[in-house]
């Protein structure tokens, strides 16, 4: 089909939805590239190849029509010509053909790069349930129409080209009848090469701007709607209200282990309704006083409940309780700009006045 049906793709496919059309084996290449280039390389070949190819058929035509005439055929000598004749093919053939293959082989390379895969080969039972369906589309679709097209100026390409060279060759015609092997081989040959040359440049034109139509065509198609684009975000970096359960859930069992920890704190500091921080100072876990809770507003009100009910001293300091819930985080030892002001209020407690 021709552009985007769906009017809601407007969005480009992103890395995601290429690659998944890649791994299906869905590709923008160009068909066409790929038959022009494979015509320009046996061209190119012949030209390379002249020389040899004229020894070949000149060794073929001369023994035809000076030794074979006269040769006795028998059951040996049938199996002996049959072998020569397999072996002068293959001679003349397989140098061609590779070249032909190796030049097939690097177009497509060099328009999808490396790819493997066996899925366009499996078959899709699903088209097979809609067999009018599929005729329709296959006989009226767009793309039906443009290879139609493309098929024809083809074929008008290459059978021009013949006409045009026997046209300017036909006063050449009749000549060859007297002419000898050398000359009979090289007018072929020249004539061959001109044919395939006058056709290769339409060709060549219709191949670009297939190549140029196929790359759009794919772009088009592979494009995707914008919840498309939103969905594939979401799967790729989380979704949002799961991230946010994630985090409450997170937010909930540090709260929990926090509570726990808030009996074995040495007092709590406070700014006295916002802030509140539970501080303990045992010199056997850690060389500094340590912030075992902290909280602000309603978590603030809930760790001062604890402390009340664990009989845990509360202080209130509102530039202290400030720094240290900004500069400490729970688990944390108090950095040491503080340690002055920490112990000024562990100094006042009864649990420290023996030190």
């Amino acid at each position: 089909m021709i552009g985007q049906e769906d009017p809601s793709k407007t969005e480009k496919a992103t890395g995601k939805r290429r690659d998944k059309q890649r791994n299906d084996g869905n590709v923008a290449k160009g068909e066409e590239i790929s038959k022009v280039m494979v015509l320009l390389a046996g061209v190119v070949s012949l030209r390379i190849f002249i020389g040899y190819y004229y020894e070949q058929f000149y060794e073929i035509y001369h023994w035809t029509f000076s030794e074979a005439i006269n040769l006795q055929v028998d059951k040996n000598m049938a199996y002996t010509l049959f072998v020569w004749g397999l072996k002068k093919m293959a001679i003349l053939t397989v140098p061609f053909m590779l070249v032909i293959a190796f030049v097939a082989w690097l177009t497509g390379r060099l328009q999808v790069g490396p790819l493997w895969t066996t899925k366009p080969l499996k078959p899709k039972f699903d088209k097979l349930t809609n067999i009018m369906g599929g005729l329709k589309k296959l006989m009226l679709s767009p793309d039906t129409l443009i290879k139609l097209a493309k098929s024809l100026l083809q074929a008008l390409a290459v059978g021009i080209a013949p006409y045009i060279v026997i046209k300017q060759e036909m006063p050449n015609l009749l000549p060859l009848f007297h002419a000898n092997v050398h000359g009979i081989i090289a007018f072929l040959l020249s004539s061959g090469y001109r044919m395939a040359c006058y056709a290769l440049v339409p060709m060549i034109i219709i191949a670009i701007v297939d190549l140029v139509y196929q790359r759009w065509n794919y772009e088009e198609q592979i494009k995707m709607t914008k919840d498309e684009v939103k969905d594939e975000r979401k799967q790729a970096e989380g979704d949002p209200k799961v991230k946010q359960k994630q985090r409450a859930k997170m937010m909930e069992m540090m709260a929990s282990r926090m509570f726990q920890d808030i009996p074995k704190a040495d007092v709590v500091i406070t700014n006295p309704t916002h802030f509140a921080i539970a501080l303990q100072y045992d010199a056997m876990v850690a060389p500094a006083p340590r912030v075992l809770a902290k909280g602000v507003n309603r978590l603030a009100e809930r760790i001062k409940e604890v402390a009340r009910e664990h009989s845990i001293p509360i202080e209130q300091n509102a530039p202290l309780a400030q720094a240290l819930y900004k500069q400490v985080e729970i688990g944390d030892t108090i950095p040491e700009e503080l340690f002055q002001a920490v112990a000024a209020i562990l100094a006042k407690l009864e649990k420290f006045k023996s030190r």
